[in-house]
């Protein structure tokens, strides 16, 4: 098994002061195996937080991300655990910020993880969570991490996801929101082959 934190859009110190607390304190060292960034991972001291939690890092270059900072527009990854014969599950992100419509358009989405041959497509810029399945591929955005309003979302809830990818090509996603300074747990499968 392997668990991957997904997060994005934090825009700290621009939108957003911090990481909530409450988040901080789930995300501890040596349990998570690797971080998915949708990009807007606008400054170095947040980008060193993450990497004290693990450090498999990958960014996406977001709208507001620092082109200095050489992140790439995009990254197929093959997530596969040990004694998995299914080929593994194909994991792209993105930030979404350059395409057509840039709002989390489904077809738009779709055509992209085609176009990337994913599994799973991870994606930012909208600063809300969703989930679904749509023609036999999973679509995540985790939302903003800090809760950082967009032109899109004034006031969005602060989010992250937690992907635990199993042998089979199967994934379980946890996302994880504030609500009312609360931590609420919602929790969501996808399973290769099976849609």
């Amino acid at each position: 098994m392997t668990l991957v934190l997904v997060l994005g859009d934090i825009h700290i110190p621009q939108r957003a002061a911090h990481i909530p607390a409450k988040f901080r304190k789930l995300l501890v060292p040596g349990k998570i195996d690797k971080i998915l960034c949708t990009g807007n991972l606008t400054d170095r001291a947040t980008l060193e937080y993450l990497q004290s939690i693990t450090p498999d890092v990958r960014v996406v270059r977001g709208e507001f991300d620092d082109k200095a900072q050489n992140y790439p527009v995009s990254l197929r990854l093959v997530e596969q655990c040990d004694d998995d014969e299914s080929g593994g599950l194909a994991v792209g992100v993105v930030n979404g910020h350059y395409m057509v419509p840039a709002n989390g358009d489904v077809g738009t989405l779709a055509a992209t993880a085609r176009q990337m041959d994913v599994d799973v497509l991870v994606t930012g810029r909208t600063h809300q969570f969703e989930a679904y399945e749509e023609k036999g591929r999973c679509f995540i955005s985790p939302g903003s991490i800090t809760g950082a309003f967009s032109p899109l979302e004034l006031d969005p809830i602060p989010s992250f996801v937690l992907m635990e990818i199993k042998p089979g090509a199967e994934t379980v996603a946890y996302v994880y929101q504030l609500e009312n300074n609360e931590v609420v747990v919602h929790r969501t499968e996808y399973k290769k082959g099976e849609c």
